[in-house]
């Protein structure tokens, strides 16, 4: 199935990186890595760092999935608000789960530092606003228990909003600890540093037909009918993990997004920061080093690629009118636009781990609109499981977490 259709901006915006690289034979290592996005990526760099040996194996070329249609805002805010997560799972672990994501952001910057590439990596406040009255108790409720566990908020109400923003709302909770990045240059860089410097092993264009447990790990077939050995498999495939997973855990659902031409950088609200809304479906906003302007939302209830996309030239239509709503003034005019499949979860919580009574299979579903910051947790939680060392964040994105 088609993971995106229309002209993910990412694709336009970044050479290409062809790496065409099919197994052709049978093929014995440590840790097979099955997917080539961002979230294989990160898994791959902590892993050949810990010194474990792995490989990846993707049916497409580099990073061409998922990947390629995010609009990668980088949030510590779940979509779950904290004040509702409390009520679905131990508020300590609820809290817990806000603090990894705000590390999280911390932890995808210094990945690249330490490779020397900047991914238009940046710093940005991120800006949730009240769409309506419902929306303003949401902000009321979250301000409260946001400042209750000391984690980074400030309340800005409808004078502060527009004199700081320049947009009309009631209110809105602002932090300065969010991120955007480019996925697609994140993902093929990090990848191509692994192949050079570590050895990495990526096979491309090589679709895993089947597996089998075995006493030490697990045999996996491809559609050309070699085989891979392997002591441990991760699977890190997005909502295509589903074949690979026991039963379903998560839903698939429809998003749309658009960029913009480029605007006068006086046009750029304070910041560029990232701004999003309390109503659901909600439209979330950034910017690029290119002064673009990138619009998603109106997601939808995944039923088929066919219906997804034919919805796309009305979500853009939607879209655009809801940020002109916000700026009249910006003059604004969409440059392309693209349409996407990712999965969410009851919670907002990824799921991360081993199912429970299998012990060399490992998930790293970053599942949400927090995709790439529960990638980065996902990379260190499953290193540090095949390296025997305890982390408390299995309890919280674990498959067996607590549910109240």
């Amino acid at each position: 199935m088609d993971l995106y259709s229309g002209l993910p901006y990412w694709i336009a915006k970044n050479p290409l990186y062809n790496y065409y690289n099919p197994l052709e034979s049978d093929f014995n290592t440590d840790v097979i890595i099955i997917g080539a996005g961002i979230t294989g990526a990160l898994v791959a760099h902590e892993l050949c760092n810990a010194g474990i040996k792995c490989a990846i194996v993707d049916k497409r070329s580099i990073t061409t999935g998922s990947s390629t249609a995010s609009t990668a805002l980088l949030q510590y805010e779940i979509d779950t608000p904290l004040c509702d997560m409390v009520k679905m799972i131990d508020e300590y672990l609820a809290v817990q789960a806000y603090r990894s994501c705000l590390q999280s952001i911390t932890d995808i910057e210094n990945v690249f530092k330490s490779i020397g590439f900047n991914p238009d990596f940046e710093r940005v406040p991120s800006v949730f606003y009240a769409s309506d009255r419902k929306g303003v108790k949401l902000i009321e409720r979250e301000y409260e228990i946001r400042k209750k566990y000391k984690l980074p908020v400030t309340l800005l109400d409808k004078k502060a909003l527009y004199d700081k923003y320049g947009f009309q709302a009631p209110c809105a909770l602002e932090n300065n600890e969010s991120a955007q990045i480019d996925a697609y240059k994140a993902a093929t860089h990090l990848i191509d540093f692994h192949i050079h410097k570590s050895g990495l092993k990526v096979f491309t264009n090589t679709e895993v037909a089947k597996f089998k447990k075995k006493s030490a790990g697990y045999v996996l077939q491809t559609t050309s009918g070699y085989k891979i050995n392997s002591k441990y498999v991760i699977i890190a495939a997005g909502f295509e993990a589903g074949r690979f997973l026991p039963k379903q855990v998560m839903k698939l659902t429809s998003t749309y997004a658009l960029v913009s031409e480029p605007v006068d950088e006086k046009y750029i609200w304070h910041e560029k920061s990232l701004i999003w809304e309390t109503k659901e479906p909600y439209i979330y906003i950034r910017t690029d080093n290119e002064n673009r302007i990138i619009v998603g939302g109106e997601d939808e209830e995944f039923k088929d690629p066919v219906k997804r996309d034919s919805l796309l030239r009305k979500k853009v239509s939607v879209l655009e009118k809801k940020f002109k709503k916000l700026f009249p003034d910006i003059p604004f005019k969409t440059d392309m636009a693209w349409c996407g499949t990712f999965s969410t979860t009851d919670d907002g919580l990824p799921y991360i781990g081993a199912w429970p009574g299998a012990n060399r299979m490992f998930y790293a579903l970053g599942y949400g609109g927090n995709g790439i910051t529960f990638s980065m947790i996902a990379a260190q939680l499953i290193k540090n499981k095949l390296k025997g060392i305890r982390d408390e964040r299995e309890n919280i994105f674990g498959f067996n977490r607590k549910r109240k």
